[in-house]
């Protein structure tokens, strides 16, 4: 049984192959997306150079994705990135990027825990089936960005109602007043 914990290797030949380390065989990039959303890490090395390759293949499957009318980024978010890259934001967007996907991923499993616990629409027939839906879209959001498997494991939980949309909020603010300092 293969371990999970450690990232599943993926070797690219010269060929422009893709191997799998642990089933010997070759994979596609619709196999990897598949691994991801499982929940699962991967690692994209080059055989020869032993260059870690993860990121260029992340990104293609992304816009293999978007190509595909499958889109989840919008158009603004898109433009905003590539200017990022040329200017003094690109610095902090990858952090406004990780905590924006972490609030979403703690909001995520705040809303279901109330659902489950306090909520009388948990007796309801067919709950778990549209529990279960919300979970699959949570992880398919999440999944295609590195470092996402899912809610932390030990993370405290975030506050109740009214407070964890408050510091939410507050969060965002902070974040964007920070990004218009930058582009000053």
């Amino acid at each position: 049984m293969a371990d999970t914990a450690k990232p599943l290797l993926i070797k690219r030949y010269a060929s422009r192959r893709l191997y799998n380390t642990e089933t010997s065989d070759y994979v596609t990039l619709e196999d990897i997306a598949a691994f991801i959303r499982a929940g699962r890490e991967v690692q994209i090395v080059d055989l020869k150079s032993g260059d870690d390759l993860t990121r260029q293949y992340l990104l293609q499957i992304i816009a293999e994705h978007e190509s595909r009318g499958e889109s989840v980024l919008p158009v603004d978010v898109l433009t905003d990135l590539v200017r990022s890259y040329t200017s003094q934001a690109a610095s902090v967007v990858p952090q406004f990027l990780a905590a924006s996907f972490e609030m979403l991923r703690q909001g995520q499993s705040a809303v279901m825990d109330n659902m489950t616990k306090v909520s009388p629409m948990a007796k309801l027939p067919g709950f778990d089936a549209m529990r279960a839906q919300q979970a699959a879209f949570f992880k398919t959001m999440t999944g295609l960005m590195p470092g996402t498997t899912g809610p932390a494991s030990g993370a405290p939980a975030p506050a109740a109602g009214a407070e964890a949309l408050d510091d939410i909020k507050a969060q965002v603010a902070e974040l964007q007043a920070k990004l218009a300092r930058m582009g000053k």
